[in-house]
């Protein structure tokens, strides 16, 4: 400590501590276990008296210990006697390393009982969210109460707290009308001398101030020997509003989900049972091929490995729709199968349904079925991977619950997906995980918020084409060289693209690229993200904090669009009779989509020519995706406009401040 102050400011900072004193009593704290509790409390003793004998001549005064207890034996976050909230002790500073237990593993860690009384006492927290998040929005309402002394908090959690439902807690904080900001952040940082076990373990480290203030974000750039008393580990500071993922810059957390991307992404099965995968033999022993049937519930089955990595070729049995009597009178084979393999484990289960239905998956998706149901094949990612990318996967085939599912047979929407602008959104919004600081796909922040383009029809061709000689070129490689991997070709891309020469690879890095021609696979990349910007209207080269930026606003225009009843659906068949509104729903029915809505309110036309023009390029700019001219000359109140609203279109469309992509449509061209 004396080693700190002397860095922050030489000896100067220690002589106005000549009259005080720091000893254990000043030092509070909480801890459930009672013989963590003394020891912590005797570890603050022997640091004070290291410090006393480093500083002074001479023993401390008599008694040499007090019994301050100032380390209670008690749950932080519930009083399991009173089910509440407990109090904590009054202190200027907290921290703490809370336990890393992450919301989906609460319940198998803590007993049923404890985590329905945790939630009782936490009404505000989403029920998803990691343990150590407890700890967190607690420290963060006493920040700001009434009366407190509380000045800072800092917590050591799991890199996750980046992830949707860790990130609620702190946006709640953050944007609170008494807000708080985070002063020092660290996103994603190595477990030092951790354990073989805990290898894979990343943490984050946060620290938060009341009031709205900048923060310095620090960004790992080098770790190594993590398992020695010395790692080395550099670090990158960046000053600015430090964000609710831990990043400074474009909000992109700030993005809300879009109606346009409705119900169709989602993770794929858990299974909550290894007994219903199979190899192909196993299945054959089961029936596959003699029991009529049973080909429509022993299918192809993918997990993340086996699209990053080679398929491992086996099957799983999917029983979705049947009841048990069904299974054992049809399928007498695998009900025994199932029988003994699955059932054992799932007596032991927590959940209700799980046990009572052992014969099914444990989330047996129905929504992601109606989803796929009726399209030849869907796209897919793997949930967590270094490289993101997006494939077609035969409608036969189905998905793990580490795969995120895309209900789409499109190539547009592949090629979209798999761009460099989506792919800098993906990784901004989905944080990271692992000991690989693996870029993570989550639902509901990189694709229900995305805002797709709306090109012409022959640029939504092109990309199309362009995404299908994607993924049909990597399908071939990938199936004529049996040593090459979805990862090992993306890797060698990366180093191609980082400047390396074929030349200066290592053998089996040249011969992933000449067997993958990973040089053409790079060339259909870059064609396939010009085609994109094109789509956009951006430019080529547009740097990545500006197309994030550009992206969010756009969001939030779509939003605005949608409000008014203007949804660009992606898949507008499938969509519409679920989410779409009444009139959408006719539309539909008659085979019209009206690309614009009408505002329940008009506004007078203005009579003035500049006035009128105007007010043309004020509603344009409310509809940036595009708008009908008819439906346009329909927002306004007067007789006869359609004429001259078409003279003022055509003659912005001349200068060149107005576009028409086609199918009639009009839109604002944006300064780029």
């Amino acid at each position: 400590m004396l080693d700190a102050l002397s860095s922050l400011g030489g000896q100067e900072a220690l002589t106005g501590l000549a009259s005080h004193t720091v000893d254990p009593h000043q030092f509070l704290g909480l801890e459930a276990n009672p013989r963590a509790a003394g020891i912590a409390e005797l570890v603050l003793w022997i640091g004070h008296l290291q410090w006393h004998f480093r500083t002074h001549s001479g023993m401390p005064g008599e008694p040499i210990l007090h019994a301050f207890r100032n380390i209670r034996v008690a749950d932080a976050v519930l009083d399991p006697k009173t089910g509440s909230r407990p109090v904590w002790p009054a202190a200027e500073y907290i921290i703490g390393n809370p336990p890393f237990i992450g919301g989906k593993d609460i319940r198998a860690r803590l007993g049923n009982a404890y985590v329905e009384a945790l939630w009782r006492a936490h009404p505000q927290m989403n029920n998803a969210a990691d343990f150590v998040m407890y700890w967190w929005d607690h420290a963060a309402e006493l920040l700001t109460a009434k009366g407190s002394v509380l000045r800072r908090f800092g917590f050591v959690t799991t890199n996750s707290i980046t992830q949707t439902f860790q990130r609620r807690c702190i946006e709640r904080h953050l944007a609170a009308k008494k807000p708080i900001s985070i002063v020092m952040a660290i996103a994603d940082h190595p477990w030092t001398k951790a354990t073989r076990d805990a290898a894979a373990v990343r943490i984050a480290m946060t620290v938060a101030e009341a009031g709205k203030r900048d923060g310095a974000l620090f960004t790992v750039t080098g770790e190594a020997a993590l398992d020695s008393d010395a790692p080395d580990i550099t670090l990158e500071r960046r000053e600015g509003r430090i964000n609710a993922d831990l990043t400074i810059g474009v909000p992109v957390a700030e993005a809300k989900a879009l109606l346009a991307n409705e119900g169709l992404c989602s993770r794929g099965m858990a299974l909550h049972g290894a007994g219903f995968i199979v190899t192909p033999a196993q299945a054959a022993h089961l029936g596959l091929g003699r029991r009529a049937g049973l080909d429509h519930h022993i299918r192809q089955y993918r997990n993340g490995r086996d699209l990053t990595a080679r398929a491992r070729g086996v099957m799983v049995i999917d029983l979705f729709g049947l009841s048990a009597d069904e299974v054992r009178q049809r399928f007498p084979e695998v009900y025994q199968h199932l029988l003994a393999t699955v059932k054992p484990e799932r007596d032991q289960n927590n959940r209700q349904y799980r046990r009572e239905n052992w014969w099914l998956f444990g989330e047996v998706l129905p929504q992601l079925r109606k989803t796929l149901a009726n399209l030849p094949r869907y796209i897919a990612t793997v949930e967590t991977a270094k490289h993101r990318i997006f494939q077609f996967l035969d409608a036969s085939i189905l998905p793990d619950n580490m795969l995120v599912a895309i209900g789409s047979a499109d190539g547009f929407h592949l090629g979209v997906l798999q761009s460099r602008i989506h792919g800098a959104w993906a990784l901004r919004a989905g944080g990271w995980l692992g000991v690989g600081n693996d870029p993570r796909y989550t639902k509901s922040r990189c694709f229900d918020p995305f805002p797709f383009p709306d090109p012409p029809a022959a640029l939504r061709r092109e990309i199309a084409d362009m995404a299908e000689n994607l993924d049909a070129h990597r399908k071939r490689v990938l199936e004529e060289h049996p040593h090459l991997t979805l990862t090992g070709l993306y890797n060698v891309r990366d180093m191609i693209r980082a400047g390396a020469k074929p030349a200066e690879l290592n053998a089996a890095d040249r011969q992933t690229l000449d067997d993958g021609l990973v040089l053409i696979l790079d060339e259909l990349h870059q064609k396939l993200d010009r085609a994109v910007s094109d789509a956009y209207g951006w430019p080529h080269d547009l740097p990545e904090a500006e197309t994030l930026a550009r992206l969010v606003a756009l969001n939030r225009a779509r939003r605005a669009e949608e409000a008014r009843g203007n949804v660009l659906w992606l898949r507008p068949d499938y969509q519409i009779p679920r989410y779409g509104r009444a009139e959408e729903k006719l539309d539909l029915a008659g085979g019209e989509l009206r690309t614009e809505r009408i505002e329940t309110t008009r506004r007078a036309f203005p009579s003035d020519e500049v006035e009128q023009t105007a007010a043309i390029m004020a509603a344009l700019a409310s509809a940036p995706t595009g708008i009908a001219a008819a439906d346009l000359a329909l927002r306004f109140k007067g007789r006869a406009l359609r004429p001259k609203v078409d003279s003022i279109l055509a003659g912005l469309v001349r200068m060149g401040h107005v576009g028409s992509p086609g199918r009639g449509i009009y839109r604002l061209n944006l300064p780029t």
